[in-house]
């Protein structure tokens, strides 16, 4: 009898284990798009077009993305370090692959707030591993308005 007892309490740990490990990938994939919208937004702010091209997913073979992140190089470069002031991701919770567009409100030295909107993929599952991949960045917007529906 004690031995049963044994088993199923191993069997809870290993089972808590996994499931902890699966809810971890999960929620890093937050992480991972934070990380990516940051290194975008600060591409922008130097005025790196092939950075930004680079940033978002088949962005070098398509001729009006290219156009809209040298656009936003030429428009967003300021001097100075930039600082997230905003992040709404573009779901806070996914097990499996999304597609959902993300806000995010930064600034670089003493400028003022500047809100973009991008569109995030993610893709995978937690077993197999999450990816983020950024499809379009917006122009700036208004800092009170909402995302649009088309950029």
């Amino acid at each position: 009898m004690r031995r049963v007892y044994i088993v199923a309490i191993v069997a809870g740990i290993v089972l808590f284990l996994v499931i902890s490990g699966l809810l971890a990938r999960v929620f890093s994939a937050n992480s991972a798009e934070q990380s990516a919208i940051t290194a975008l937004v600060q591409s922008e702010a130097r005025g790196d077009v092939d950075a930004i091209v680079g940033a978002i997913t088949d962005c070098r073979t398509d001729a009006a993305c290219r156009q809209r992140a040298a656009a936003n190089a030429a428009a967003l470069q300021h001097p100075g370090s930039v600082s997230i002031i905003q992040l709404q991701p573009s779901t806070s919770f996914s097990l499996g692959g999304t597609e959902g567009t993300a806000r995010v409100a930064w600034n670089v030295g003493s400028s003022l707030p500047i809100v973009q909107c991008v569109k995030v993929r993610r893709a995978g599952n937690p077993i197999s591993g999450l990816t983020v991949e950024l499809l379009e960045v917006s122009r700036r917007i208004p800092s009170d308005a909402a995302c649009p529906a088309r950029y």
